[in-house]
């Protein structure tokens, strides 16, 4: 046998080198960037949480349907009063009144 390995040789081959040492894993700035996004999304919970509770929904009037044609009826009425003066205006002009018209002709 004219070839040796590295086994027989007695030195190690790159894929045997003992593995290189390496600090822990909060010195690597990869491991935080993957921590980040889960961390993030916890703390939105918690905050959304803290609204929730905060702040309540208000309670629902048992009527709503009624009052919400109450509202209507109310627009329509403050649109109609509104509208008033030009609508005498134009009644006017489509129909004088009586005391404008001369008499006598």
């Amino acid at each position: 046998m004219a070839s040796t390995s590295a086994v027989e040789t007695g030195t190690p081959s790159p894929a045997q080198a003992a593995p290189e040492q390496s600090g822990p894993w909060w010195h690597y700035p990869h491991v935080w960037m993957i921590i980040a996004g889960p961390a993030i999304v916890v703390v939105a919970g918690f905050v959304t949480l803290w609204l929730a509770i905060r702040t309540p929904d208000p309670v629902v009037d048992e009527n709503y349907y009624q009052s919400g044609l109450n509202i209507n009826e109310t627009l329509r009425k403050e649109a109609a009063r509104r509208m008033m003066p030009a609508v005498q205006g134009r009644n006017h002009a489509a129909q004088p009144a009586e005391e404008s018209v001369p008499s006598g002709h």
